[in-house]
C-alpha cells in the first residue's frame, strides 16, 4: 500500500470515527450500533439520524 493511500484510509478512518461519535451522542446508540449503521448506510447524516432513532426507538421495547 502507498503512503497516500495509507493517509487516506488513515484520513476515511477519522472521518468514521468523528461521525461514529457525533451519532453516539445525538441520537444516544452504543458506538457499536453507530459503526455498523454507517457500514449500512454510508455517511448520509440524515439517513443515518433517521435509522439510528429507529434502531434506538425498536430497542425500548
Amino acid at each position: 500500500m502507498s503512503d497516500e493511500n495509507k493517509r487516506e484510509g488513515s484520513s476515511r478512518q477519522g472521518a468514521i470515527e468523528v461521525l461514529a461519535d457525533r451519532l453516539v451522542r445525538e441520537a444516544d446508540i452504543t458506538e457499536e450500533q453507530a459503526r455498523e449503521l454507517i457500514k449500512l448506510i454510508g455517511i448520509d447524516w440524515n439517513s443515518l439520524l433517521r435509522e439510528a432513532h429507529f434502531l434506538k426507538a425498536r430497542h425500548r421495547l
